[in-house]
């Protein structure tokens, strides 16, 4: 099984930008759909982007499309969101993870079978 370990959440003023990464180590990430999901206090963890294994397609919630950008570098094993625009409504603790299945394309948490321990973002006002 992969472990997945992000890093780059932190406070920022609304309109900033903030890059996530995503460490994955244990195997490849290689045939694997990644994601980025967030959960906000009081509310359902969500999606917020996927990525097929070779990099295309994308996917984005509606609510970030324009301001999130994912990709993905499978040589380095990892996996990114850059986020310009910032709102507050943005504020969760974002998580990386992985398929279970290779050559699977998904966005629904249930078919994401590893995750990562997550990482704080907080956009103020």
């Amino acid at each position: 099984q992969v472990q997945l370990v992000e890093s780059g959440g932190g406070l920022v003023e609304a309109g900033g930008s903030l890059r996530l990464s995503c460490a994955a180590s244990g195997r490849t990430i290689r045939n694997y759909v990644m994601g980025w999901f967030r959960q906000a206090p009081g509310l359902e963890r969500e999606f917020v982007a996927v990525i097929g294994w070779g990099g295309t397609p994308t996917y984005y919630r509606d609510s970030v499309k324009g301001r999130f950008t994912i990709f993905r570098d499978n040589i380095k094993n990892t996996v990114s969101l850059q986020m310009t625009k910032l709102k507050p409504e943005d504020t969760a603790v974002y998580y990386c993870a992985s398929v279970t299945r290779p050559l699977y394309m998904s966005h629904e948490p249930i078919d994401f079978g590893s995750w990562g321990q997550g990482t704080q973002v907080t956009v103020s006002s």
